[in-house]
């Protein structure tokens, strides 16, 4: 199939790689250094040494009828790339990204026809250009809302489901790893665990998110995640502070606080005045 990467960061780079070493032709659309990386390399390098050869270009050529346009920028960018989205002869255009908004204004620029949405269980780094990653294969998997593309990617090695209800999922979501993101990002900074006290505050603001969520008409799912929305307090934290000392959480806060201010910031705005501790986490 000929698939298109708009936005080869960890994400974006760790697909390309694994559809491009499944015989997918893959072209990876960039910009800045990581497409001085890419043009150089003309290929996804993993940090052992492993290579997938993809094609380089700085903008999606809106002629070509790729099979799948995935793309994998930050949801402050997206908007930049909508036009050239929105002009493309893609068949389908699946957005991967955390988001709190509802998804409705993305699937009206490209058209309810060949909209998709999915998110990515893989924790994944790149350090001076060399992809690093995880790909979970048990338990909360890659989720989207195409079961043609769960195909593609589980075949690809990157094991994937199919949810219904992807607005809920994803708001789901970001009420789980705002807490989650904020541990990364503070473990980084001081290169140690959070505290018990500071455990005990990202576990109310997890339980703050998940109230929201439900105030908003949407279902805690999938039922994992839902179990984890019952616990109590006390429990949370625990699960909370633990994280804070695994090794590959640290290095995921590596990459700032931009991602996480902007997920608190729209849970915010969804019911103004009904997200104190959350505001209060924001770093």
């Amino acid at each position: 199939m000929k698939i298109a990467v708009v936005g080869p960061g960890r994400i974006g780079s760790t697909f390309a790689f694994q559809l491009a070493r499944a015989g997918h032709e893959v072209t990876v659309v960039a910009r800045g250094q990581r497409l001085e990386q890419l043009r150089r390399d003309g290929a996804i390098v993993s940090a052992a040494g492993t290579r997938a050869a993809v094609r380089v270009s700085a903008a999606l050529d809106a002629a070509t009828a790729w099979d799948l346009v995935l793309v994998t920028v930050l949801e402050p960018q997206v908007d930049a790339v909508l036009p050239a989205l929105t002009a493309s002869a893609a068949k389908t255009v699946m957005f991967m990204f955390n988001t709190f908004g509802p998804l409705g204004r993305l699937r009206d620029a490209v058209g309810s026809a060949r909209f998709a949405f999915g998110f990515p269980a893989i924790v994944a780094s790149l350090d001076d250009g060399k992809l690093t990653s995880t790909i979970v294969t048990r338990g909360l998997l890659t989720t989207v809302t195409d079961g043609t593309w769960a195909k593609v990617f589980s075949d690809a090695g990157i094991p994937a489901v199919v949810h219904p209800d992807m607005e809920s999922w994803l708001r789901t979501h970001a009420a789980l790893v705002v807490p989650v993101m904020v541990v990364g990002v503070m473990a980084h900074a001081r290169q140690a665990g959070v505290s018990w006290t500071e455990a005990m505050t990202l576990a109310r603001a997890m339980e703050e998110g998940f109230r929201l969520v439900r105030q908003l008409g949407n279902t805690i799912t999938p039922e994992p995640v839902a179990a984890l929305s019952r616990v109590p307090t006390p429990g949370v934290a625990t699960f909370l502070w633990t994280l804070s000392r695994v090794a590959a959480i640290r290095k995921a806060g590596a990459a700032g606080p931009g991602e996480l201010r902007a997920l608190i910031d729209a849970m915010a705005a969804a019911a103004p005045g009904e997200t104190p501790t959350l505001l209060a986490i924001r770093p």
